[in-house]
């Protein structure tokens, strides 16, 4: 059974007792920081600059329709047990997370489900959300499963972006190799392929489901119980206003890819990965059902390295140096949430080079005592 240990409340400091890490060798886990220190991501520190070079895709597909801002310095923790062992940086660094966002997402989607506002994941979005988005023949047999495994194929355009634009995307030479292209699109449920237009589509739906601003839903929920700041934002784009219920809402999009998505630091989100580790307990209380962080963490058949938006590690196919049961939430430029059960821990990176990633989590495991 998992330690129940939790942090105390923002903004309280976070100790890091010396007992703390007597399972750890203090010499291999200090290595192990270094390790994560020297693997600074190659990303500059202007994002702006950064996406409207092309990064993600030329003009003018490559406008920016959200916030920005320039990212801070490498930072970043590791728990154990529910118990800071280490630490590098400044840990309250407020920074873009990108494709972090996708994975809070799935935490909002287990909500919904849970309240009944989601009562049946293999129904058809449009059974529920009536906003256009899910009419004709290749959107209509559209599911929740579909949006949140990346299998939908989505057609269309949202907020001036075409989900075009993320056709044929390879996350493995991204902002090296070509995308953009028109490709066949396949049945709903038959084709895997990482897409942002699509993801903010699956926000929009959860935002009509919830009848409020997702980031509402997000700090009463999950944020405020399990004692995070006040300081994080979760923005969406200039064009992504909508009416619900009457009132203008901004629905937020599921990265930073165009701008916009969660700002947040390491320790906040170190304690969403302790929510995820803990089942979806926190202190007792279960924020989150367990079986919604199973179902996350259920590998996808098109691509078992997924499940409802988390990065999984099954087989050991992606981070070897890793556990199998590994989950992680990734965002670019090297924004990493890595969740280990096998072993109790949480760790936190903020722009660490990804090519690093899979040695600093061996480092990190060989550190431990038996």
């Amino acid at each position: 059974m998992l330690d129940s240990t939790i942090p105390p409340a923002h903004p309280a400091p976070w100790p890091l007792p010396p007992a703390a890490a007597a399972s750890f060798d203090p010499a291999a886990l200090a290595a192990a920081v270094a390790l994560a220190e020297a693997h600074e991501t190659p990303w500059p520190r202007d994002i702006r600059a950064h996406i409207e070079a092309g990064h993600f895709e030329g003009p003018p597909d490559n406008a920016i329709l959200g916030p920005v801002a320039p990212r801070g310095a490498p930072n970043g923790l590791i728990l154990h047990r529910g118990k800071l062992v280490a630490r590098w940086g400044d840990t309250r660094q407020i920074d873009m997370t990108f494709s972090v966002a996708k994975s809070y997402l799935a935490i909002l989607a287990g909500l919904a489900v849970a309240d009944g506002l989601i009562p049946d994941l293999d129904a058809p979005v449009r059974d529920s959300v009536q906003d256009g988005g899910f009419e004709g023949p290749q959107n209509a047999a559209i599911t929740w499963w579909h949006l949140l495994q990346n299998t939908s194929e989505w057609e269309g355009s949202l907020f001036g972006k075409s989900d075009v634009i993320d056709r044929g995307r390879n996350l493995t030479v991204e902002g090296r190799g070509q995308k953009g292209l028109p490709r066949p699109l396949h049945p709903p449920g038959e084709y895997w392929e990482y897409n942002d237009i699509r993801v903010n589509r699956l926000s929009l739906a959860l935002l009509r489901r919830f009848g409020r601003p997702l980031p509402e839903v997000f700090a009463e929920r999950i944020m405020v119980p399990i004692g995070a700041s006040t300081e994080w934002r979760w923005h969406g784009y200039d064009t992504s206003w909508v009416e619900v219920g009457g009132r203008r809402v901004q629905s937020v999009s599921g990265g930073g890819h165009w701008g916009g998505g969660v700002f947040i630091h390491a320790e906040d989100q170190a304690r969403i990965g302790l929510l995820a580790l803990r089942g979806g307990n926190w202190g007792g209380r279960q924020l989150l059902p367990a079986e919604w962080i199973a179902e996350c963490r259920r590998p996808c058949a098109l691509n078992p390295a997924y499940g409802l938006l988390w990065w999984l590690n099954t087989g050991r196919a992606k981070w070897p140096g890793a556990s199998a049961d590994s989950v992680c939430f990734v965002g670019a430029g090297g924004n990493i949430t890595w969740i280990d059960p096998a072993h109790e821990l949480v760790a936190v990176l903020r722009w660490v080079d990804p090519a690093g990633l899979d040695a600093f989590m061996a480092a990190v495991t060989a550190a431990m005592r038996a």
